[in-house]
């Protein structure tokens, strides 16, 4: 039987997950980040750390591989694959005078019009440090698949959509052609594509198979998606965590740059979304896990609050309301504690009904059945009352690790 690897190089640690034939996890390990001082030799020692600890058996049969990183997380190396530079990382942003560049050569609504894209961060080594065409620009996953396979300058069209590729015609634009810059960007294949066999020192430290196939990579973010089963146009997954995230699954391509709305190539569909500013950090403002957990029992979904906030934790919204100024919204507040959190509930969740509208007003396929991952994800109560306003089944994820969905993607998911 043939086994999948798919590893995570999530914000705080990095995890793997190998799965059969059957997708059933065989083995999992995990490790996480202990300091920020040089990610480069972090990422490094993470990675073998992972490699070392799934059993010998596991991966012996191992024959495809694929790793997941931050979007937007690049780095400089030299021909070699050594870092010219510290790595920019995902939350890194490049300065006004980087942004009115971009303005200057990429179309208006594109989604490298934005502070911490890819692009905005190769301009910004080229403004400070110049870029030699003896050098590689590449992603996070791009450098930890190339210490597996040796193969420096690929990536994937999930990493390379904030560089500025073209996900639709599936080739780089002409104006990004046109940056002297250009020569040092990696080339681009479609997520999971086997780039080459691990290299024979990988294979002997490691003990995987010779033939084992390193595959191209994705995003932390679309590998949850993967994770989640979501696979048909209308299937959506909304991430319950400090935030509010949507991912909805469409027949069509949408972007509103002004609501922080993009989408991604996803075989022959596309992702799309955005982000709300509310959801359990709010929650966490008021309530404890347990009382959180002792309150949802108290509620009765059957009957609903008129209470109508907008749960936030500091002024600001950007989907499914782009208003930079928007106050949060608590009050009246009631003194039973359930019907408060009820109506916070009942709040979030109109939030996020108004998101998914939002996405088919501007062209997505509508909803048909939402899962469910993050924190929020184990409240049944929440769930209940998420269902009256969706008005579509939802359902908890099977899998929500990201690593598990870049097991998938080794598998030949999508």
């Amino acid at each position: 039987m043939t086994f999948y690897l798919g590893i995570d190089f999530g914000t705080s640690g990095a995890r793997a997950v190998a799965i059969d034939e059957n997708r059933t996890i065989q083995a999992q390990q995990e490790c996480p980040f202990t300091t920020q001082k040089n990610w480069v030799q972090q990422w490094r020692e993470a990675l073998f750390f992972l490699l070392n600890q799934i059993p010998v058996p596991v991966k012996q049969q191992v024959g495809q591989i694929a790793i997941n990183g931050t979007s937007s997380t690049v780095l400089r190396c030299d021909r070699a694959g050594v870092p010219l530079s510290p790595p920019l990382l995902y939350r890194d942003c490049a300065s006004q005078s980087i942004l009115e560049q971009i303005q200057q050569i990429a179309p208006a609504d594109h989604v490298v019009q934005s502070a911490s894209s890819s692009l905005a961060k190769l301009l910004y080594w080229q403004q400070q440090e110049g870029l030699s065409r003896n050098e590689y620009f590449l992603h996070q996953a791009d450098w930890l698949a190339c210490l597996l396979h040796g193969r420096l300058g690929i990536s994937d069209y999930h990493n390379a959509l904030k560089l500025g590729y073209d996900v639709k015609a599936l080739s780089y634009p002409q104006w990004l052609k046109e940056l002297s810059c250009f020569p040092i960007l990696p080339k681009v294949l479609p997520p999971g594509t086997p780039v080459a066999s691990v290299t024979s020192e990988i294979a002997k430290q490691f003990c995987f198979p010779p033939e084992c196939q390193v595959c191209t990579g994705t995003t932390d973010s679309i590998a949850a998606f993967i994770a989640s089963g979501a696979r048909q146009p209308g299937e959506a997954v909304t991430s319950l965590g400090s935030t509010l995230a949507l991912k909805l699954l469409s027949k069509t391509p949408v972007q509103a740059t002004q609501y922080g709305v993009y989408s991604h190539r996803f075989g022959n569909f596309w992702l799309t979304g955005g982000a709300s500013n509310t959801g359990g950090a709010v929650l966490k403002q008021f309530f404890s896990d347990q009382q959180l957990q002792d309150l949802s029992a108290q509620i009765n979904p059957a009957q609903p609050t008129s209470l109508d906030y907008y749960p936030l934790t500091e002024p600001g919204e950007r989907f499914p309301i782009n208003d930079p100024n928007l106050l949060p919204k608590l009050r009246p507040r009631p003194e039973d504690n359930a019907a408060f959190l009820q109506g916070l509930l009942e709040s979030m969740a109109r939030i996020e009904t108004q998101g998914y509208q939002k996405l088919q007003e501007l062209g997505a396929t509508p909803l048909s059945r939402v899962y469910t991952a993050g924190g929020g994800a184990k409240n049944e109560t929440w769930q209940t009352i998420r269902e009256q306003y969706l008005k579509v089944a939802v359902h908890p994820s099977p899998h929500t690790d990201a690593a598990y969905g870049s097991a998938l993607l080794a598998q030949g998911d999508i």
